[in-house]
Formats: structure tokens, sequence, C-alpha cells
């Protein structure tokens, strides 16, 4: 049979290519880079450059349409490429512009380029997909009552596009959503263009000004109201509400510039582009600091049961996270002490600026507790590894307060000046990076200038809570007995929360 057209030529050229690569190499595998919690998380072999996400949204019964570009560079010779993807269809996949084959095993997306990829060389990645946000409980896509918002942490970003869904492979992302009319999309960093309407829909274009991590991607598309807003030194704030609850919420919107100037008081500037809350008519059972636009349930701002003092100490957790987790981010997931013993030891101290929880009654409550904490979830440096099907299990007390303890304690062994200086070069030297706990200590030896590993090790990876430096009064009761709960805690996969009279939750709940 003569074929007379040249692309289908071409076409049966590479089809028959890509069929003589697969034959003569192994079956594919999925791969991880051995994280100690998450060990088939991310992928080796190269390093993410950017995201371009393209989204069409329907509405909340249909799969998104999809497509992900990914620009990255080859840190050895492939001749297999792993993407962390499952919840969605694969339509093609190219790689470097030519068709690839593709094959998902486990929880990995493998492509066969026709051409293997050199050590160093250029790596673009291009994937038509779906989304599907329907029926699923484990990250990702959040439905709303009116659209769609994005939790991913901790490893739940490949449920909703193909990455390396690891923090310590860091990227620049550009989001592309489209929705029907009458809804509003909104994604971390800034609008590039304005909104453009073509026919019954409308496409929004949003873009980083830092990399994130892919567990900090943030989408979202709902009857919402986008209120602009200016913060310390000029910065733009940019927050999203439903539309309906807009004059409702736009007393606690007010807060945030103070809380900005607050925290940049003790840690130094803010370190994006803007900032501002997602509050999304949702139950997630958490909130989340999602790059420059943090996600908080509607009914945390509902004021049934919840003082103001409390409201505002989880608004300042989560703009915490934005140095410490974003800004800068745990090159492990072991490493989540970091973050979330920063964000829980900033909202502390805002609640005691308050006059309304003491920072030494929490912290001498956190370290009765301690040693059950320990013994529940493991060191807050070594945690244990969540159980199967609790997919927000690593959250336990012990990397909130638990981890904030230990910040408490090397304050009281250093004093505060000292102090005061690991924190603000924390951020500073390793600002749109990853840093892991080996790299605290030794900054914190730096500054306090003396070698303070021998201190810090048992704060970390012990068993047992070591005694308070200035505290010889304080004592940390004995783990409740194997098979019963200790005193204050929660089911499993939940923190710990203190009460107040209504019951609801206080600081030291679980706010991701």
């Amino acid at each position: 049979m003569q074929l007379s057209s040249r692309r289908l030529r071409a076409a049966l050229l590479a089809a028959a290519s890509l069929t003589l690569v697969a034959a003569v190499l192994p079956p594919p595998t999925a791969l991880g880079i051995g994280d100690p919690l998450f060990p088939e998380l991310g992928n080796p072999g190269y390093d993410v450059l950017s995201y371009d996400l393209s989204f069409t949204y329907k509405d909340n019964k249909s799969p998104l349409d999809a497509v992900t570009v990914i620009d990255a560079r080859a840190t050895a010779p492939l001749e297999r490429i792993n993407l962390d993807f499952t919840h969605g269809k694969v339509a093609s996949a190219e790689v470097n512009g030519e068709p690839a084959r593709y094959e998902s095993v486990g929880e990995d997306l493998v492509l066969t380029p026709r051409r293997a990829v050199a050590d160093g060389g250029p790596l673009r990645i291009t994937v038509r997909h779906t989304s599907d946000p329907r029926g699923r409980g484990d990250g990702g896509w959040v439905p709303t009552e009116d659209g769609l918002a994005m939790a991913n942490q901790a490893d739940a970003a490949h449920r909703v596009f193909p990455c390396n869904d690891h923090p310590a492979d860091k990227a620049l992302f550009t989001f592309r959503i489209s929705a029907p009319a009458g809804l509003t999309a909104v994604a971390n960093g800034y609008q590039v263009a304005p909104a453009l309407r073509i026919g019954p829909s409308t496409t929004w274009t949003y873009r980083t000004r830092h990399p994130m991590a892919t567990e900090l991607a943030q989408v979202s598309v709902g009857r919402s109201a986008v209120v602009h807003g200016t913060g310390p030194h000029g910065l733009p704030l940019r927050n999203v509400v439903p539309a309906a609850d807009r004059q409702r919420l736009d007393p606690w919107l007010k807060k945030t510039a103070g809380h900005i100037e607050w925290m940049e008081e003790r840690v130094g500037r803010y370190p994006f582009e803007n900032y501002g809350v997602l509050i999304a008519r949702a139950t997630t059972g958490f909130e989340l600091e999602t790059q420059t636009l943090s996600l908080f349930e509607s009914s945390l701002f509902s004021g049934d049961g919840y003082p103001e003092w409390y409201v505002e100490s989880v608004m300042v957790h989560e703009l915490a996270h934005q140095w410490f987790g974003d800004s800068v981010t745990p090159r492990t997931w072991s490493d989540l002490w970091l973050n979330e013993g920063h964000a829980t030891w900033y909202e502390a101290l805002y609640a005691d600026g308050l006059g309304k929880y003491s920072l030494e009654r929490r912290m001498r409550e956190a370290y009765q507790r301690s040693d059950q904490w320990r013994a529940a979830g493991g060191p807050p440096a070594a945690p244990k590894a969540a159980a199967p099907g609790e997919k927000i299990g690593l959250f336990r007390p012990v990397v909130y307060d638990g981890a904030a303890l230990i910040l408490y304690a090397l304050r009281q062994e250093i004093g505060t000046p000292a102090f005061d200086r690991i924190e603000r070069r924390w951020v500073a030297q390793y600002r749109d990076g990853i840093a892991g706990t080996a790299d605290f200590v030794r900054l914190a030896s730096q500054e306090a200038g003396r070698d303070l590993g021998a201190f810090l090790e048992p704060w970390l990876y012990g068993t047992k809570t070591p005694p308070m430096p200035g505290h010889p009064e304080w004592s940390a009761p004995a783990p409740a007995p194997a098979g019963k709960a200790a005193p204050g805690k929660a089911a499993p996969g939940k923190a710990a929360p203190g009460r107040t009279a209504a019951g609801k939750a206080l600081p030291g709940g679980k706010r991701v």
C-alpha cells in the first residue's frame, strides 16, 4: 500500500520507533526519591523548572479537561521518565515535542520517549489528561458549595495534575483556568492579564514569581468576590470569599494587613508577591497555607463559638507558614516540624500578645502532654508514618505544639536575642529554597556561638521529653498504657485540641 500522506507516514514511523524502544526496555516500575515517610513520592532523574497548568471546569460532577506542560532539566540519562499522577485519564503525552508512550504503574505515570534524554539536557513534557474531582476523600480537589478548591498537602497534588510531587523539587507555576460565565477562578501568584471571555466561558491566567512546592498549589473556582487591598510597604493583598458573604467577612479581611506587619516585625519582610485568604464554603477539618493564598473554611468565621482572638491566631498560623514551609520548604516530610512548629509558635505568641492565652501556660500544657504525643506519633523530627488510608495522619500534636515546645526550649537555653537572630536568618538564608533539621541545628549553633547539637538532639529525636531549661518544676507524665487514648488525644489523624465552653477547638487543634 502506498502511503500518500507525509504526516501519516511520520506518525506511523514514530509509533514503530516507540514500540521498538519499549521492546528493549524492562517493564516500567513506580519510582520514588526515598522520602522516609513517603518512599514512592517524587521521581529521580530530573529537576522541574516550571509547570504550566490548564484546566477547563464544567461542574463538580465532571472531570476537568487539562493540559500539563513541564519544563525540566535532566539530572541523569533518562530512557524513561516517571511522573506522579493518578485519578485522571491520559489522552496523549509528548517529550521534547515528540509523541511518547505512556503507562500507569501504581500512582506513577511512566513515559517512554522516542529518544533518550541526555544528562543535563532540556526536558519538556506535555500531558493531555483529565483531572477528576469526584468521590475522593484523600486530598487534591475539594468540592465547595459553588465550585472547587485545592488541598494537596501532603501527597495529593498528583491527584490533580502530573508532577514531581515532593516539596524538595520546587518550581515556578502558571495557571490557565476556564470556567462558565458567572464563576470566578483564582490561583496562586498574580493575575497576568484581564480575564478573557470567549463564548460561554472565561479564562483567567495566574503566575507565581517565586518557586513553589506542588503541595502548595491552589486553584479555586466558584461564585467568588475578589477583594483587593494594600498591606505593609505597598504589598498587594488579594482576598477571595463567597460573593454572598463579602460584607459579613470584610472585618476579618481587614485584619490581614496588621497580621503581616506583626510577623514582619519578628522575622523580616514578607517573602512573596502578594497575600490573601481564600475562604471557601467547604468542610475540610483544617486550614491550609497554600502559597500566597491560604485556604480557610468559612465556618471558622461564622461567629459560632469561636472567640475572635482564636480566629485571629489561626489566621496568623497560616500566614506564618508563608515564611516557614512555603518560602523555606522542608527537605523531607520528616522535617515537617520546622513548618508546623514555627507556625504554632507564632500563633501562640500572637495569642499571648492579645492577653488571651499566655505562651508560658500553653508551653507548660504541651510539656505535660509531650511524652504522650511522642509515644503516639514519634519524636517531632522523626514522626511515624500515617496509617494506611489516613492521608492527614501525619499532622499530629507532636509536630504542632510538640514542635513549638522545641523552639521554646531553645529560646530558654540561648536567650531571646540569639533566638530572634536564628529566626530571621533562617528565613533569609533559605528563602525560596529547601532546608531540613540538620540545617536548622547548624544555623542555630552558629548564631548561638556554640554547638547546640547535643542540646537539641533529645528534643528532636528522643522518645522522652528532656528537662525544660529554666523550669525545673515542669514535669512530663508517663505515656498512657498501650491501647488507651492519652488525655486530650483526638481521633487518628487529628491533633488534640483545647476546648472552649462551647466545645470548639482552640490552639493545638489541627491547623495545617
